[in-house]
């Protein structure tokens, strides 16, 4: 044993799971193109230097996301992600740098703007009692005074708002679709989210107190242009960035 260090056994799962991220992020920074066949599994186990096992697995993910076609008896080739990929690479493009960051998230927050306000218009035509007090909890929840709060906070109270919402307009891909999109904000970070003014959205207790009174009077056409309003804050900085 080596003193002072605790080395865990290596899971064969996370052996595929590097070599999935990393042939994810050849696939989407262009280095491996659309239609180019990928080497034989016997090929690529010894560039990565594991079993054929781990690679079959990591193939496995790489199909699942969309990046490439694996048929029997013919070579794996890599599609197009931008005609085949889903939502689940977005965090992938964010670190490959494939989509230049102020264009990625410009793309992000209009989808988070479209999903989020038509979601704040359906909880007001849709919620029932239950879900309309789980969203004027959630607003009540926001702190009073975001200076003596840290960004973490207001970043848990913002997150559990637009969840009741979303619960309340009943639309699960909705629900799947802001699960994406947590993941993404994730990996930008305290200080780009605050660079980015989103914080200051986020500890807007008046708004979003405001947005929860209107949805409770099922006032769509008030909830769906307030939350639009809010929601525009980020893309009217981002607008501004070179």
């Amino acid at each position: 044993m080596i003193i002072g260090m605790e080395i865990q056994p290596i899971e064969r799962a996370a052996v595929s799971d590097e070599v999935l991220g990393q042939l994810v992020a050849e696939i989407l920074s262009g280095r491996l193109a659309p239609g180019e066949p990928l080497p034989a599994e016997r090929e690529l186990a010894l560039r990565f230097g594991v079993n054929r096992h781990a690679i079959r697995e990591a193939l496995k993910g790489v199909r699942q996301a969309g990046l490439v076609r694996i048929s029997q008896g013919d070579k794996t080739r890599v599609l197009d992600w931008r005609e085949n990929a889903g939502l689940d690479v977005l965090t992938a493009l964010a670190t490959t740098g494939a989509v230049p960051s102020v264009e990625l998230m410009r793309d992000v927050f209009e989808m988070r703007r479209s999903i989020a306000a038509d979601a704040a218009r359906l909880c007001a035509q849709r919620a029932d009692d239950a879900q309309i007090a789980a969203v004027l909890d959630a607003a009540a929840s926001y702190p009073e005074r975001a200076d003596d709060t840290s960004p973490e906070a207001i970043v848990v109270a913002d997150v559990a708002f637009w969840i009741a919402v979303i619960n309340g307009s009943g639309n699960i891909a909705y629900r799947l679709a802001m699960n994406t999109m947590l993941s993404g904000l994730e990996t930008i970070g305290i200080p780009a989210m605050q660079k980015l003014g989103l914080l200051d959205e986020y500890a807007d207790r008046d708004s979003h107190i405001r947005l929860a009174r209107h949805i409770a009077d099922h006032d769509v056409e008030a909830t769906t242009r307030l939350a639009t309003t809010l929601l525009s804050r980020v893309l009217d900085v981002i607008a501004t960035t070179k």
